[in-house]
């Protein structure tokens, strides 16, 4: 990824249960200096997501580098910044209606 030009990426997630999930994402950026350059324009990880019995979806995340990056001098040897996520279960046991009924 060029700093300052957006880019995006999916990130693959399955439930292998036999019951729908609601999950949240957290995001972490390594190495820990190049996080306050990195934005997320479009994240799967801005809503809880539903994943129904043995689903697997792609989630995207539209985002770019701040230009800033490639000006300072802390950054001069990083060549490479990974972003993972942790999704995990946010409202156990929560029963939800289905979409369009009341």
């Amino acid at each position: 990824v060029v700093p300052g030009e957006t880019a995006l990426a999916f990130y693959k997630a399955k439930n292998p249960t036999d019951k729908p999930v609601i999950g949240i994402s957290t995001y972490n950026v390594v190495p820990f200096e190049a996080g306050q350059y990195f934005n997320k324009i479009q994240c799967f990880c801005f809503e809880e997501q539903r994943l129904n019995p043995q689903e697997e979806v792609d989630m995207p995340v539209f985002f770019y580098i701040d230009p800033e990056f490639a000006e300072d001098p802390k950054m001069a040897k990083v060549d490479l910044i990974t972003l993972s996520y942790t999704f995990f279960e946010a409202k156990e046991g929560q029963k939800l209606p289905l979409p369009g009924y009341q």
